[in-house]
């Protein structure tokens, strides 16, 4: 038994995948973490490990998240492979019938230009500079190119509906015009291979023009010469309301016979509608050959071309975007430590509930508000201390009983420590194999402000600096010099839990990336293809 998966399935995957993002109903952020990635790897930064999709891995994801931004609704685009407009290129032409089939005489249905096996596959539209994309409808195919098409000269910049030339070089293309590219999409969804189609196609005001004419111009564009013939009709002739016969109705060509009694050319003059094949019959009209010219109709896309971009295009991926930047009033995303790791999140919920999260940003690490310990007279020295990234903060929770995190930062102003807790303290080495003596015991406690007998507020850091817990301090704010300093995460009595549940949604997409620092004036465009 034979069976394939269709391009169609992708594309429909791609755009159920992109209402699935904008629904309401969702919520998709993406998510920057592993600040310690050189622990995993010591050549990461050359060569990052390759993510696993397992149970365990998608835990290690979240235990080294360090912060999610929301992908908002207009942020998700279904996109298509990236074909730029250049002069002297061979493109290669729309056809309905591209595919790897051996025919019963041995020709193939290969592209003679890119020897695609696939329409998808072919070169068959572009965008110019002016972010106009077309739809190659002929490139100039005939017998004596041995149906390859000629080279483009003339860059299509028109607007107009109707199919036509791109200029006087007479280099035998047609282009279909489809959409422009606005500035707000490049900003969003520009990339080296992949350009955007628009939002919402069947339903954007901004493409109705199109696709009205689509349904209303005629259905069949063009037909491609196969064989001129011999001694056809009459020399010099042309000959109107050639018939083009099949299961549609009401398409006519148009035949002109050159002087050698050839057929020098064949144009659409009546587009009709319902064809899903054709053929032209020429002897309708009385025109007779010693040697029949052969053609090939060419059938557009369902609804005509311009009618569904998606499918027309092969828009089987997607794109989704947002941007991670600092932010004073809401600062999720730490600096000074570094991140290596990208990825997308579906439907994670707030901490310790089950509803959606909303926010456009939320932090994923654990905090402490510290201060100076009693034992230090100087109430300002919290403020003058250096803790080091990725070094270990513990507390004393407990007789026999420990708290350890790694430091992501440490804000000297606020006193604010973010941390994170993973497995590799209570058992675990990096690459997931067991360690049976670690330092601290098996168990992953967390930080409190209410130690059992036997514990401390007091904070270990760098194994040489004691800090305590601010136990009276609750909020998300605090004045400094006259100033309100937003925190970014809520205290209670001097502990923050981070904002979303960890190890709540899917994590559906993660890329390993070489380690970046992130300065205060630092900003990340974060464009993540997924291919369906």
């Amino acid at each position: 038994m034979s069976a394939i998966i269709t391009d169609q399935l992708r594309v429909l995957n791609a755009k159920k995948f992109v209402d699935e993002v904008t629904s309401t109903n969702n919520s998709y952020y993406a998510f920057v973490g592993l600040p310690n990635a050189t622990e995993y790897s010591s050549d990461w930064d050359v060569s990052p490990l390759n993510p696993k999709d397992c149970f365990d891995d998608e835990n290690d994801y979240w235990d080294t998240m360090i912060g999610l931004s929301k992908i908002l609704p207009d942020n998700a685009r279904q996109m298509v492979r990236k074909y730029e407009w250049e002069s002297g290129t061979i493109y290669d032409m729309y056809r309905h019938d591209i595919s790897s089939r051996v025919l019963s005489d041995g020709s193939t249905k290969i592209s003679p230009q890119s020897r695609a096996t696939s329409l998808y596959s072919s070169t068959y539209y572009v965008v110019n500079r002016n972010l106009q994309v077309y739809i190659c409808l002929y490139n100039g195919a005939s017998p004596e190119n041995s149906f390859k098409g000629n080279i483009s000269l003339d860059e299509p910049t028109f607007t107009d509906l109707e199919p036509r030339s791109a200029g006087n070089s007479g280099d035998g293309y047609i282009w279909k015009y489809l959409y422009t590219i606005t500035p707000s999409d490049i900003i969003k969804f520009d990339s080296i291979f992949y350009i955007t189609t628009p939002k919402d196609w069947d339903t954007n005001e901004e493409t109705q023009a199109v696709r009205n004419h689509a349904t209303t111009s005629g259905q069949l564009k063009i037909v491609t010469i196969r064989n001129r013939g011999v001694d056809v009709g009459q020399a010099n002739t042309t000959y109107t309301g050639v018939p083009i016969k099949g299961d549609g109705s009401g398409a006519e060509a148009t035949i002109v016979i050159n002087n050698q009694r050839k057929v020098d050319s064949i144009l659409i003059s009546k587009g009709g509608s319902g064809y899903t094949y054709g053929s032209v019959d020429f002897k309708a009209i009385g025109l007779t050959a010693d040697t029949d010219p052969e053609f090939d109709v060419i059938i557009p896309p369902k609804g005509g071309h311009g009618f569904d971009v998606y499918r027309e295009l092969g828009a089987s991926s997607v794109l989704l975007y947002t941007r991670i930047e600092n932010n004073n009033e809401n600062p999720d995303f730490i600096t000074g430590n570094q991140i290596s790791r990208f990825g997308v999140v579906e439907n994670p919920t707030k901490y310790n509930s089950t509803d959606l999260l909303e926010s456009n940003t939320v932090s994923a690490v654990y905090a402490l508000k510290l201060k100076s310990p009693d034992s230090n007279p100087d109430e300002n020295y919290y403020k003058t201390v250096t803790i080091e990234a990725d070094s270990y903060v513990t507390q004393t929770i407990g007789t026999a009983s420990t708290a350890v995190g790694r430091v992501i930062s440490y804000d000297k102003n606020t006193g604010v420590l973010k941390y994170w807790q993973d497995k590799r303290n209570v058992g675990f080495n990096t690459d997931g194999s067991r360690n049976n003596l670690p330092t601290y015991g098996f168990n992953q406690n967390r930080f409190t402000s209410s130690p059992n007998t036997g514990g401390s507020l007091n904070v270990n850091l760098n194994n040489s600096i004691i800090l305590k817990i601010d136990d009276t301090f609750n909020g998300s704010t605090e004045e400094i010099n006259n100033n309100i300093s937003q925190l970014g995460q809520s205290f209670i009595n001097g502990i923050s839990n981070p904002e979303v549940q960890k190890y709540s949604g899917n994590v559906i997409y993660v890329d390993n990336r070489p380690s970046i620092t992130r300065s205060s004036n630092q900003k990340e465009d974060i464009k993540v293809i997924l291919q369906f």
